[in-house]
């Protein structure tokens, strides 16, 4: 029998944050199987993705911009628009994985069905081939990049009431026809809900609320002729929070003033307290009066529903975009417990300290894009996987991963929207440094 170094890595996964841990294996000189449950690659951005899993709409666009959200090494085209559509990033995928030899190492058609710990270092992978054909093989290290946005979550606990219309996730929408001529409620104000209200909002029928706890600030997309996430860079990061809060506080008021004013309620907590909005069309539509708010829902009405502020609108279709809770359906129940408030703790976002060869890509939730991120976890672990890099003492990565929670609590709200948080240009500085101090680790 090989030992535990000839072994392969698993790599589950081809979507944005597979590919690009999949190059850095590669260039490792690392062997791996990566397998993808779907027949392309591409992941959550494949429209229609025949893996079951994507939530992109047929509308989608990226609400950073490209330069922020291409990888290091590759620049998205500059024939792209600068909020590139979903088709665009499909092909800029493609490409990369192309470019770089990737597109010949994933095993597509391919799921993952078990994944354990056997107790001697290794990992018993179970898959099965969309034509039924079974296979079970030991790696030495298992990467999970099987993505946080398609196992949908809805309010816990449920509203009282029943509802006589039609109940949709956000997961599910595709197309306007689904909205079209219906008395639609939103419940969330995150991107995808305020995408779907524009939408709705853009049929000019039938009316469009959306129904929020919290409120969110609202950010555009572009400001005096430039990206807004531009605006953001190393230096700003590196200010006091309060300083960054009162930049961007004025930033937004030269952009579009008092939020109120459209209709849109004002956020119960600060900047940079809790996750922002990109839309650069809510504010206008809400200010013509195409989409109204409404605080929390109270109780399902038969055809009505009635909020906490008293208020009881018609509706005919209910549309949950609550956001998704961390699944891995291939981990036996009781192995990782994350479902509940997707408290999955992890050193630097990626490492598992009780379960050595266990690694987790890109289960973060940036201010900023989350791809340059996923390719520096991968660098990260192909370091890491060749012996470049040492990883501390599982204590060590305890008390690290206590203090980085800690922290966390402080400054969000209690709510699995926020318990993967990070900062893009502080956790990138972080990984970075980790690398270097590892590599200063290593014996000479």
């Amino acid at each position: 029998m090989n030992s535990t170094s000839d072994l392969k890595i698993c790599l589950i996964g081809a979507g944005s944050s597979g590919l690009t841990a999949a190059k850095s294996l590669h260039e490792a000189g690392l062997a791996f199987d990566c397998f993808e449950k779907g027949s392309a690659l591409g992941g959550n951005w494949r429209y229609g993705n025949d893996n079951g899993l994507s939530s992109a709409y047929r509308s989608l666009h990226i609400n950073t911009n490209r330069h922020i959200m291409s990888y290091s090494d590759y620049e998205m085209p500059a024939r792209y628009p600068m909020f590139p559509h979903h088709s665009h990033i499909i092909q800029y995928f493609e490409d990369y994985a192309r470019h770089f030899g990737v597109d010949k190492l994933i095993t597509y058609q391919t799921e993952v069905t078990d994944v354990a710990p056997v107790g001697d270092g290794t990992w018993r992978v179970c898959t099965r081939h969309r034509n039924g054909a079974e296979n079970e093989q030991l790696y030495r290290a298992v990467i999970v990049a099987n993505g946080h946005h398609w196992s949908p979550r809805y309010p816990e606990p449920a509203f009282a009431g029943t509802f006589s219309g039609e109940t949709l996730h956000s997961h599910y929408y595709r197309t306007p026809d689904q909205v079209q001529g219906r008395n639609v409620v939103i419940v969330g104000i995150g991107n995808s809900a305020v995408d779907i209200a524009c939408e709705a909002a853009r049929q000019y029928s039938g009316r469009v609320t959306i129904s929020t706890r919290s409120g969110a600030h609202i950010l555009p997309n572009w400001i005096w002729g430039m990206p807004f996430d531009s605006l953001a860079s190393p230096l700003v990061s590196r200010l006091p929070l309060a300083v960054q809060r009162a930049v961007l506080g004025a930033t937004l008021w030269l952009a579009h003033g008092n939020q109120e004013k459209y209709g849109v309620p004002r956020p119960r907590r600060p900047l940079l307290m809790e996750h922002p909005t990109l839309s650069q069309d809510l504010l206008n539509l809400a200010g013509r009066g195409l989409i109204q708010f409404r605080p929390n829902i109270r109780e399902l009405q038969s055809d009505k529903i009635l909020f906490e502020d008293g208020h009881a609108e018609p509706a005919d279709l209910l549309i949950y975009a609550t956001g998704y809770q961390v699944s891995f359906p291939f981990f036996k129940k009781g192995f990782l417990h994350v479902e509940a408030r997707n408290n999955l703790e992890l050193y630097r976002r990626v490492v598992h300290p009780e379960h050595p060869g266990l690694y987790f890509l890109a289960f973060i939730q940036p201010l900023g894009a989350i791809m340059p991120l996923a390719e520096i976890q991968g660098k990260w672990l192909a370091g890491l996987l060749s012996g470049q890099c040492r990883l501390p003492d599982a204590p060590t990565m305890r008390a690290s991963i206590a203090e980085d929670k800690a922290a966390l609590t402080r400054r969000y709200s209690q709510s699995a929207r926020h318990t993967m948080q990070v900062d893009f240009h502080p956790y990138k500085e972080l990984i970075e440094r980790e690398m270097r101090q590892q590599a200063e680790r290593q014996p000479v």
